[in-house]
């Protein structure tokens, strides 16, 4: 498809060596000649300088011909301008990202009178996240499928659990419990597993599974926490305000700690219910006051990564809770991984799996549309929810007969809300839910997961 990138931030840079590497042109657009040029180099794009917002330079890249338009500036107006005059120049489709608080309840509306296709906000999703974790802090990583109806939960196997020297075809008769092993991380290397592989200490596995059947699997082998009942969150930014206002819907007590008098003042008018308080959160002496060893959670969510690293690791040293870590940029995921931070959340990637989960369902007509899509175990792997279209190939076919690529498992299967943990003597039928995990990135149709 022929695709163009408004914004060469984060985001923009993220989503245009994806999107290239998976075979779109893909053009951007930014004010910035030198990010343009670099990134133009590294991802073998067409490169303009110019502000996105205008009809011409949008000319000059091509929106007539054009498919979509992705618009990522750090202006939400922007953005919005930027669909607004690709949809009347081209008639592509239009995404934008949106993250000011104050469009949060209009989206909606401002979705359609705009005519977008997708509006993204980075810090509501990462909020998201980071509150379903929470919930379940005995995961390290939580994404959802079917609605919800399906989780993939990530935990780290330690030295004194009894899944530690366990084959993976022996979990079902050990513990009893209808879950399937998706993933296993080894340090650097990402396995997506046989019956025959040996579970070992400090491997970081992931689990697909409904919720009631992971739940009854941590309980089993010692890792089931209650949810927290309380959190501090170190930076006032909009994925705290986001972030604190679903922990306080949920009855947990919240604490912001917030540098900026001005923040701290707007805050408190728009979370009456948290505690605000002024002050340097990388001070240790204010968060032994503030009762930082007291508390269930911690997250640093600051706009340094230097910052957030360095906090969760104190945090880690004074208390015994879940600790969640943003990371922004991903230059030191060699050290930021060797490190014991809890949960790290990438609230970039988090918008590109979105987006290129987008970006794949209108670019795929054949049998099956990707539904969902999470790029995860920083990229290495992906793990997609297919529907079953009348037209699939593969409708009717027992697994076991199935020629699959190597690194390809097929994790769960929902039929009519009825899910299946899925065996060679299973097949597919129209209208299934169907989830794989693979290290193949680039999956459009669940056809893609067999040989030839």
């Amino acid at each position: 498809m022929e695709i163009i990138i408004v914004g060469c931030g984060k985001v923009g840079s993220t989503l245009a060596e994806q999107l290239s590497r998976e075979g779109h042109n893909i053009s951007i657009i930014d004010v910035n000649e030198q990010r343009v040029e670099e990134i133009s180099n590294n991802c073998d794009a067409m490169g303009y300088v110019g502000n996105g917002g205008s009809y011409s330079v949008q000319l000059e890249a091509g929106i007539e011909k054009a498919h979509l338009m992705i618009a990522v500036t750090g202006s939400d107006e922007l953005n919005l301008l930027c669909c607004l005059i690709a949809r009347k120049a081209g008639n592509c489709k239009t995404i934008a990202r949106v993250r000011n608080p104050i469009y949060s309840k209009e989206i909606q509306f401002i979705k359609e009178e705009l005519g977008l296709s997708l509006i993204i906000n980075p810090e509501y999703e990462a909020a998201s996240e980071i509150a379903r974790l929470l919930r379940f802090p005995s995961a390290i990583d939580i994404n959802l499928f079917n609605k919800g109806r399906v989780e993939l939960l990530s935990f780290r196997v330690g030295q004194d659990s009894p899944l530690k020297d366990t084959r993976i075809n022996e979990i079902h008769r050990k513990f009893k419990c209808d879950i399937l092993v998706s993933i296993v991380e080894r340090g650097e290397e990402v396995i997506i597993p046989n019956g025959d592989v040996l579970i070992k200490k400090n491997d970081l596995v992931s689990i697909v599974a409904p919720h009631k059947e992971a739940l009854d699997f941590f309980v089993k082998i010692g890792l089931v926490k209650n949810p927290v009942k309380s959190a501090m969150l170190i930076g006032g930014g909009k994925l705290s305000y986001y972030l604190a206002k679903k922990l306080i819907k949920s009855g947990i007590n919240v604490k912001i700690i917030e540098e900026k008098l001005s923040r701290c003042e707007e805050l408190t008018e728009l979370l009456p219910r948290a505690m605000v308080i002024h002050g340097d959160g990388t001070d240790t002496n204010l968060l032994l006051e503030e009762g930082i060893e007291e508390m269930e959670s911690f997250a640093s969510l600051t706009g340094m990564d230097e910052e957030n690293v360095l906090l969760s690791l104190y945090a880690k040293s004074r208390m015994k809770g879940k600790t969640i870590t943003k990371i922004n940029r991903i230059a030191y995921d060699e050290v930021i991984n060797s490190l014991d931070l809890g949960s790290v959340i990438y609230p970039k990637y988090t918008t590109a799996a979105y987006i290129l989960q987008y970006v794949r369902a209108m670019n795929n007509s054949i049998g099956s549309n990707v539904e969902t899509l999470y790029k995860i175990k920083k990229n290495k792997a992906e793990a997609l929810e297919f529907i079953v279209n009348e037209s699939s190939k593969l409708i009717g076919k027992n697994l076991e007969e199935l020629s699959l690529k190597k690194n390809v498992l097929i994790c769960c299967i929902n039929r009519n809300g009825m899910v299946i943990t899925p065996k060679g003597q299973d097949s597919l039928q129209k209208g299934d839910h169907v989830i794989v995990v693979t290290t193949n990135v680039g999956l459009h149709d669940l056809s893609d997961i067999v040989r030839g």
